[in-house]
């Protein structure tokens, strides 16, 4: 048994996702004393914090207990104790960062999305091969407990044949007139095809400061998926839509043999043997409360956060050639449908996604 450390450089460091997501899993990996390899090592990563203010980053750094920081991104790069290079920061320019790290021979972990077309994402995926590093995309919504439930049911066959999906996510965020503005920050198969339309519902809004701007970017969006096999999933996802649903974001998976409905953390199933028989009448309310016909999923397993499991993931997948199920040509699969969606909503069509490959 050994301790090893790796150095990992946290591009953005100082942003929202940077420091109370990314940064606190590491940091609680190195309180928990490193991570465990399969060979009895503990591995212990380092950050190195590298952004553009640095009053920031030096009080961010003592924060923190007094970690390595920097604003010169060629000299991370150069450091030969740095093992990782992470981008959180701005998408714009996250291409040309990550192709950097990999010809300095580091390994590349990104944040969503890795590129703004598909041709730079498979330009990456590409880079990571040719450069012999690993290379991943950041998955955290995974590993939220409501979605493992699911997952759960699915591997087990517990919905039979999958008949369809219908996923509602998004809330109202309001426009900075009446309150102030806010903004928010594949599971059962792959996206064979997909229509989608979009739309702007709030044209002016009002930023941080007060100043009003015109929106420029749809605020919600409506698509039908074609799965493998053939299973439809339609999808909501709204930043002009008030919630009227157990969480911000619910997936329901219908089967022959039973459905689920899973938010972010909770996980309902009606199996088939207890399917009600509803009575539909319009001359009388509905007399039956569906809601209590449902059995929630027990929390088994005790809830890690979906950053620091990936985390983890990676780390192994860099120490100890681990699996790791988030490689860049996945990130680069999150890219092609993106530009498929707009694409449909542009032409008024399916669109096809071809398989992807390096």
């Amino acid at each position: 048994m050994a301790d090893r450390k790796i150095g990992v450089v946290i591009d953005g460091a100082t942003g929202r996702l940077g420091t109370t997501q990314h940064l606190r899993a590491l940091l609680d990996i190195r309180r928990e004393g490193g991570l465990s390899l399969k060979n009895g090592d503990r591995l212990m990563p380092e950050p190195l914090l590298l952004g553009r203010n640095r009053d920031k980053l030096a009080a961010l750094a003592d924060k923190s207990g007094g970690l390595r920081w920097s604003i010169d991104r060629d000299a991370c790069l150069a450091d030969p104790a740095i093992d990782i290079y992470f981008d959180a920061t701005a998408t714009g320019g996250r291409p040309d960062r990550a192709r950097a790290a990999f010809a300095a021979g580091k390994h590349v972990y990104l944040e969503k999305p890795i590129a703004e077309n598909l041709e730079d994402a498979l330009a990456l995926a590409r880079a990571a091969q040719d450069a012999g590093r690993k290379g991943g995309v950041v998955q955290d919504k995974l590993f939220l407990p409501g979605l493992k439930k699911l997952r759960k049911l699915y591997d087990s066959n517990f919905f039979g044949r999958v008949l369809s999906i219908r996923l509602d996510f998004g809330w109202w965020v309001f426009d900075g007139d009446l309150f102030p503005a806010q903004r928010p920050s594949r599971l059962l198969g792959s996206i064979s095809a997909v229509s989608c339309r979009q739309a702007t519902a709030q044209p002016r809004r009002i930023d941080e400061s007060g100043k009003p701007y015109d929106v420029d970017v749809e605020d919600h969006a409506f698509a039908m998926f074609e799965l493998e096999g053939g299973v439809l999933a339609q999808i909501s996802s709204s930043w002009a839509s008030r919630v009227k649903r157990d969480d911000l974001l619910q997936i329901q998976v219908d089967g022959t043999l039973g459905s689920a409905v899973a938010g972010l953390h909770r996980c309902f199933v009606q199996p088939l043997i207890a399917t009600p028989r509803p009575f539909f009448s319009p001359e009388q309310p509905q007399q039956m409360n569906f809601d209590e016909q449902w059995q929630e999923v027990p929390d088994v397993l005790p809830f890690e956060n979906g950053y620091r499991a990936g985390w983890q993931l990676f780390l192994r997948h860099v120490a100890e050639d681990a699996p790791f199920s988030a490689p860049l040509l996945e990130g680069a699969k999150s890219v092609q449908l993106a530009e498929a969606c707009y694409k449909s909503d542009r032409e008024r069509r399916w669109v096809e996604l071809e398989p992807l490959s390096l």
